[in-house]
């Protein structure tokens, strides 16, 4: 199924944080906190104005990003779990 957000709202798809951390422990499941890192699957049209003006989004598919801990809304989309947020909850593009 493809899915396309609308107006100025991204789906992401989180990235899995690392199992050890910096000095080799191991991190149960139960203890690992969900991150706030994810790659852009699909993006909407943007918002728009006004005026009626359309404002392109910044991100594109497969962009990198940061994001706030509480930010979107959980779906599933084929069975993936992935969220949809709107734009302005993105903190930033990791180059």
């Amino acid at each position: 199924m493809a899915f396309k957000p609308l107006h100025d709202r991204v789906l992401v798809k989180r990235v899995e944080s690392d199992e050890k951390t910096k000095g080799g422990l191991i991190i149960p499941d139960s203890a690992k906190e969900k991150p706030a890192e994810g790659e852009v699957v699909a993006v909407g049209e943007g918002a728009r104005k006004d005026s009626g003006e359309l404002i392109a989004p910044s991100v594109k598919a497969g962009d990198r990003i940061l994001f706030g801990k509480w930010s979107g809304t959980e779906v599933t989309v084929d069975g993936t779990e992935m969220l949809i947020m709107k734009e302005s909850d993105i903190l930033g593009i990791i180059a």
